[in-house]
């Protein structure tokens, strides 16, 4: 007797159990689930429990949850754009460190899906804690840095040639205080010597951090295959990778071939970014070498208020030129999301496990008669586009282009 009732007390309490794990907060139904970690590339319901993801499979019973039909949509994860200036400020002579051309990152993020972003370079040593009080902790996005080995941050102009304000120590401790800090940057050096570049990397190892390098300024250009193979180690990042500026040396040539030695360097971890910006994409860079088969290891925006209103826009338009120019669906959301989670050693995001942080966006695939604009000027025609129906940061909507989270109103 004594054991029936224990096998009973048993059953009802796997039963309990099971009842709770299907008590789901948001429900996301039907929509083509994109998660390359996991590779799922199907049609599938997310279910959502308070912050986390709680379930990715076929046919979830919502019960009491919200539903949001994601019929004829793309589900994603969260994206992450690694290359973008949310250091705002009110000071004059400060451009993207507490200036007026860096932006306020939740007024542009969730519109486009994009739910993490790193902050490239806009604070140094001296200025971090600034950021992390002014931007990083009033604002709902995930804000992460690429903190500059200049000490000053990205102030632009005499300030960034300062040899004597790059100090490979200190920022180093600086980086190992702050989580939020990824990686380290250098930028805009105008000189023909490489201590910028191997300070940061001295950081780097300090810290145990990757390098990103928006690289060249002097002319005649220093030599980015000695950048890649002298300098760089595997896990470093190269933004602005399909620029063509005359100080700095492109990765396809006149005759518009790939340089062989870029598919070496990719090969040996070299990590190649897009860092679109206002002036730093070319098509006579990018639609070349796309052809020959090279691949930018992760699509990124260079986000500031010259480049969000000029060719670039914003990530999904900068996403949307690579579609047109050949890479799938799959390939521009494993690199808006799990490759940069894996370049910033941030593991944990850009995808849609079970247990991770409910960090979900949900895209249409819009068909018809598109322009593209460059960083010189010329326009590519395109036929398709994306375009972001609705954001879940944490768990909780906070962007719905049209209302698809929403009861339908009856007068």
């Amino acid at each position: 007797m004594r054991q029936k009732m224990l096998i009973l007390l048993l059953g009802l309490f796997f039963i309990s159990l099971q009842s709770g794990a299907q008590d789901y907060t948001i429900v996301i139904k039907g929509g083509h689930v994109i998660d390359p970690k996991n590779k799922i590339n199907e049609v599938m319901d997310v279910a959502i429990k308070d912050d986390k993801i709680a379930l990715v499979a076929k046919n979830i019973d919502p019960k009491q949850a919200q539903v949001i039909d994601a019929k004829g949509f793309f589900v994603t994860p969260g994206l992450i754009d690694i290359h973008s200036h949310n250091f705002f400020g009110t000071k004059e002579d400060h451009y993207l460190g507490d200036g007026f051309e860096a932006l306020p990152p939740d007024g542009f993020t969730f519109r486009t899906g994009v739910t993490t972003v790193v902050d490239c370079g806009g604070a140094g040593w001296k200025t971090f804690t600034t950021f992390k009080a002014q931007t990083i902790e009033h604002s709902k996005t995930r804000v992460l840095s690429f903190l500059n080995i200049v000490g000053e941050g990205m102030r632009g102009g005499a300030y960034e040639q300062n040899l004597n304000d790059m100090d490979a120590k200190m920022t180093a401790y600086v980086v190992r205080q702050h989580k939020e800090i990824v990686g380290i940057k250098v930028a805009h050096y105008m000189g023909k010597e490489w201590d910028p570049v191997d300070r940061a990397v001295e950081a780097g190892n300090i810290a145990n951090v990757p390098v990103i390098i928006d690289f060249g300024g002097n002319t005649p250009p220093l030599s980015i295959e000695e950048l890649f193979f002298k300098h760089l180690r595997p896990g470093d990042i190269f933004t602005h990778a399909f620029s063509q500026l005359a100080s700095r040396m492109p990765i396809v040539n006149a005759q518009g071939q790939l340089l062989p030695f870029v598919v070496e360097a990719q090969k040996r971890g070299i990590i190649f970014d897009v860092g679109h910006g206002g002036g730093s994409f070319r098509f006579s860079q990018a639609i070349p070498a796309l052809k020959s088969g090279f691949r930018p290891n992760t699509i990124s925006t260079d986000f500031h208020t010259g480049s969000m209103n000029a060719g670039m826009k914003d990530q999904l338009n900068v996403m949307s030129k690579f579609l047109n120019m050949g890479m799938t669906v799959q390939e521009v959301i494993a690199a808006s999301t799990l490759h940069p989670s894996q370049v910033i050693h941030r593991e944990e995001l850009g995808h849609i496990s079970v247990g991770a942080v409910a960090d979900v966006a949900v895209f249409s695939l819009r068909k018809g008669k598109f322009g593209f604009i460059d960083s010189s000027g010329f326009r590519m025609d395109g036929e398709q586009k994306l375009d972001c129906e609705l954001t879940v940061r944490e768990g909780k909507v906070v962007y719905d282009l049209n209302g698809i989270s929403r009861p339908l109103w009856n007068k």
